[in-house]
């Protein structure tokens, strides 16, 4: 396992985040970023909560286009946020339904002119629609402009720090998947497999997985967000566990595949195949390939080697702050690989009678060969005896 990395960011580094940024708006003449969302909130201020998980409350960080980020926040958040970088914090008592943070806002946005506001693909506005009405009616004046180019820009691009904890979450849960032989058997419910992997992750340093899925039957399983059932693992079934755990706030993503007793010469070849595909997509994951060259990588060997892949829609997608991030690897995202992005890389396949196979590893793209975050699957489909 990788040696404990320390918790939070250095001041620098949400400086460096905010300079970043100031460097994209001026480029665009933004006067600031208006952010309301965890991620994005957490990303240039440092605060961090799971507190976000009451939807009673909305947040607020204006990035200005000098000077430090501005916190608009309900008073329940002030020592939380004090504890961060931010100095210019300011609050009102909510909920109040009347004027949650809108007063506030106008008085700070009202001298501007032009200001960016994540609006594509992967963004929502976590604030109640009638008070986004409220806020730009009361700010006639002001025109707002798509900010997701300059946060996307931002966040696929990891810093060292980030690079550290990513990896470290993917090393324990790694060594999790180790044990799991060890803690499963034949007969015992999957819900029970998947509160014993809880815990085991737990165990060994995970502060929390937030998602757990996966399914078994007889030659594969039908899906790949299912919550489980009380069904007992048999002989003959292959089991899938696919989780996002989570270390000071940054995730792993990946799966791992168990045959349960001798798997049969379908499953065994899917997985094969599987494996090779995933070389493929290491290989190509360079800087310079786009994630539509990768995909397209992956889909090629898929298609010689077995009928269909499974419709998933992509094959991997951007690791961080989130489950998944951008870009995708997907036929139509262009987007051009750089050097510390962190990636999973997640070909799939249809088998027989509906059934499918999926398998899941995260990668770092460096100026080479990319750089495996996840302890490698083994090549032939691992036994549960």
């Amino acid at each position: 396992m990788t040696k404990t990395p320390p918790r939070g960011f250095p001041k620098s580094e949400f400086q460096a985040r905010t300079q970043a940024a100031q460097t994209q708006m001026a480029a665009e003449e933004l006067d600031g970023i208006l952010l309301t969302t965890e991620p994005e909130i957490r990303y240039f201020s440092g605060f961090y909560t799971a507190f976000w998980q009451s939807p009673t409350r909305p947040w607020f960080l204006f990035v200005p286009a000098t000077g430090d980020p501005i916190a608009i926040i309900p008073a329940i958040g002030a020592d939380l946020m004090k504890a961060t970088w931010i100095s210019d914090i300011r609050t009102w008592d909510a909920p109040n339904p009347g004027d949650d943070g809108i007063s506030l806002l106008t008085d700070l946005l009202s001298p501007l002119r032009k200001i960016g506001i994540p609006m594509g693909h992967e963004t929502h506005i976590r604030m109640p629609l009638s008070d986004y009405q409220c806020l730009f009616s009361n700010l006639p004046n002001i025109t707002t402009s798509d900010a997701t180019p300059i946060i996307r820009k931002l966040r696929m691009v990891k810093s060292p720090a980030e690079i550290e904890k990513i990896t470290h979450i993917c090393g324990i849960i790694s060594q999790t998947f180790d044990r799991l032989p060890e803690f499963i058997h034949v007969n015992q419910p999957l819900e029970q497999v998947f509160r014993e992997f809880r815990r085991e992750a737990l165990r060994l340093g995970a502060d929390d997985i937030p998602y757990l899925v996966g399914g078994a039957g007889p030659g594969g399983y039908r899906d790949v967000i299912s919550p489980p059932t009380e069904k007992p693992l048999q002989n003959n079934d292959l089991l899938m566990l696919d989780t996002g755990a989570t270390w000071d706030g940054y995730f792993c993503d990946f799966d791992r595949n168990f045959a349960i007793g001798p798997p049969g010469e379908e499953v065994r070849r899917a997985h094969e195949t599987l494996w090779q595909a995933t070389e493929k997509g290491m290989d190509a994951a360079r800087p310079g390939a786009t994630c539509a060259e990768v995909f397209n990588y992956i889909n090629q060997y898929l298609n010689g080697n077995q009928p269909t892949t499974a419709n998933v829609g992509r094959m991997g997608h951007g690791l961080g702050m989130q489950l998944t991030e951008w870009p995708s690897i997907a036929p139509w995202d262009h987007t051009v690989l750089e050097e510390n992005m962190v990636l999973t890389l997640e070909p799939s396949l249809n088998l027989a009678d509906g059934l499918m196979m999926v398998h899941e590893e995260n990668i770092l793209i460096t100026s080479g060969a990319p750089k495996l975050l996840t302890r490698r699957t083994p090549r032939d489909l691992p036994v549960i005896r």
